[in-house]
């Protein structure tokens, strides 16, 4: 299979000259690209750190094919927790005291970073034998698919400064790449495709909002798991699952107006063709991704917009919760 097929065109051929960027095969269509490596610790017990687990419980990092040697992680002690915690504690006192003392004597003194923080995670934790005791992102018995995963998700064995791992989401599967990174150069992307599956050996997404609200728990078909985290989830997550997929001719003449106006006023070059999914709420996505234009942390560039049955544009404020 060659996963690296080119992209018609001359602006594409100019681009391969200098990256060799992943693209579908003929009939596939790419629905999405972003930056994912193993998710992280937060809870101060295991914050820093993750772990490679079996269903019970044992670390099987070491019985992973092909995998390289890492760090061994121990969870911190509760009493060590409480004594970092209380020390915590009393800097924040401290520091809501300065504030104070500040807003007394007349000062305008924001939060406004802690509250933006708030928005897109969570201070309750979803699952707390798996994000605050204990932080596996395998979970894996013998022989199941989450065991076959890249060794380079795990920054602990290939940090993102000098290597990224991107997901791709087409209509067909998902598939991890890889490609050295330098600063100097962050444009330059020469993929190697690392691991794949079709999207049908995925049974579930679970999007994890504690703390960052960054990470996804991906279940495969046979049980096995992985946590994923991926500054761009939404974008990342959106496709895994099966997703009602409308063809341009199925929809209505003010629909398709609507899709036409946008594509207009994109003016994307080098654009795929639009996708429009519909969504369970009634609404209708309208995106277009740019194959290339690929960013190193941000993944795929993509223009959307959202409408409503009858082809109007729906408003952010009037956005439901599927939609996002």
């Amino acid at each position: 299979m060659n996963a690296q097929s080119k992209v018609p065109g001359s602006a594409a051929q100019e681009m391969h000259t200098a990256m060799d960027i992943w693209q579908p095969e003929r009939g596939e269509t790419l629905l999405a690209r972003a930056l994912v490596t193993f998710a992280t610790g937060a809870a101060p017990r295991v914050s820093g750190m993750r772990w490679f687990r079996d269903t019970e419980r044992n670390d099987i990092q070491h019985e992973l094919p092909g995998w390289p040697e890492g760090p061994v992680y121990t969870a911190r002690s509760t009493g060590g927790v409480a004594g970092r915690n209380t020390v915590k504690g009393a800097a924040i006192a401290l520091g809501l005291g300065f504030l104070a003392a500040l807003s007394f004597g007349g000062a305008n003194v924001t939060s406004g970073g802690g509250n933006n923080y708030m928005k897109s995670g969570s201070a309750t934790p979803d699952d707390r034998d798996n994000e605050v005791l204990d932080f596996p992102v395998m979970w894996a018995a013998p022989g199941t698919i989450a065991r076959t995963l890249p060794w380079q998700l795990d920054p602990a064995r290939s940090p993102e400064k000098h290597y990224r791992t991107h997901a791709i989401v087409t209509d067909r599967r998902l598939v991890i790449v890889g490609f050295p990174y330098s600063k100097k150069n962050d444009k330059l992307i020469e993929d190697v495709v690392l691991w794949e599956i079709p999207l049908d050996k995925i049974s579930q997404v679970k999007p994890r909002r504690y703390k960052t609200g960054t990470d996804a728990e991906i279940v495969f078909s046979d049980g096995s798991w992985c946590r994923l985290r991926s500054p761009a989830r939404r974008k990342f997550t959106r496709y895994l699952l099966p997703h009602e997929l409308i063809r341009l001719d199925a929809l209505t003449p003010e629909q398709r107006s609507t899709v036409e106006n946008f594509l207009r006023e994109s003016d994307v070059p080098n654009s795929a063709f639009p996708v429009v999914s519909h969504h369970p709420c009634g609404h209708y996505r309208i995106e277009v991704v740019v194959p290339s234009k690929v960013d190193s942390f941000f993944g795929i560039s993509e223009n959307s917009m959202l409408m409503d049955a009858q082809g109007a544009e729906v408003e952010i404020a009037d956005y439901h919760p599927d939609d996002f």
